[in-house]
């Protein structure tokens, strides 16, 4: 079976994870949260010899999604958000004056992501779910392959950790249903890529995680 590529790398001031999801033998990517440093994303595509079809977005705080107008001017690709974070989008300006960052242009979205979306890649599917919480429009993006499932979280879920909920949108009861409903009902072994900071497995989280056993609460 072609290889499967998988490129993580952290991005901007707050080191967001942009990942490159590719297929060896159509030569076409899917690429998730390019918060930041378009150009060195779009360098690594390139060299990957890669086609970017999709560009997805974990939600709308602005170091997942401040550098997809420019990565979609590089690359292509259909840019897509849940409609849950629209509000969130339309104010990349307020949100870069609040944590000191620099105003960037808003990304021309495609289309909305909705439970249940399924992105080809290679024939086989990244499948979207929404978990909100951390904002109300986050999505967790889901690849099956060859029996492996591999999750990428944005800020839902981190290694020992969960996401903030004390920012604009943010529920905390919300967040525990996504997680202890959708999340912690994947596989043990599915590998997880967090939205900042280094991967970790369901199972792990599943055992370890006080948000999730109950030994810390929100």
């Amino acid at each position: 079976m072609p290889a499967m590529i998988l490129k993580t790398i952290p991005v901007g001031p707050l080191q967001c994870n942009c990942s490159i999801l590719g297929d060896e033998a159509s030569g076409t990517a899917i690429v998730v949260d390019p918060g930041d440093d378009a150009p060195r994303i779009a360098a690594l595509v390139e060299e990957l010899g890669l086609r970017v079809t999709h560009i997805v977005h974990t939600h709308a705080h602005i170091d997942h999604i401040g550098g997809s107008a420019e990565f979609k001017r590089l690359c292509g690709g259909e840019a897509s958000l849940h409609e849950g974070d629209q509000w969130l989008y339309e104010h990349l300006d307020m949100q870069a004056q609040m944590i000191g960052l620099r105003a960037t242009e808003a990304v021309a979205l495609d289309a909305r992501l909705e439970e249940g979306d399924r992105f080809d890649l290679g024939g086989d599917k990244l499948e979207v779910l929404h978990t909100p919480g951390h904002t109300p429009g986050s999505c967790t993006f889901v690849l099956e392959r060859e029996g492996r499932q591999i999750v990428f979280a944005g800020d839902t879920l981190f290694q020992g950790s969960i996401g903030r909920t004390d920012l604009w949108g943010g529920d905390s009861a919300q967040i525990l249903k996504s997680l202890r409903g959708k999340l912690m009902e994947l596989d043990d072994d599915a590998e997880v890529i967090t939205g900042h900071g280094p991967s970790t497995t369901i199972g792990v989280e599943r055992r370890t995680n006080p948000f999730i056993t109950g030994e810390l609460r929100l």
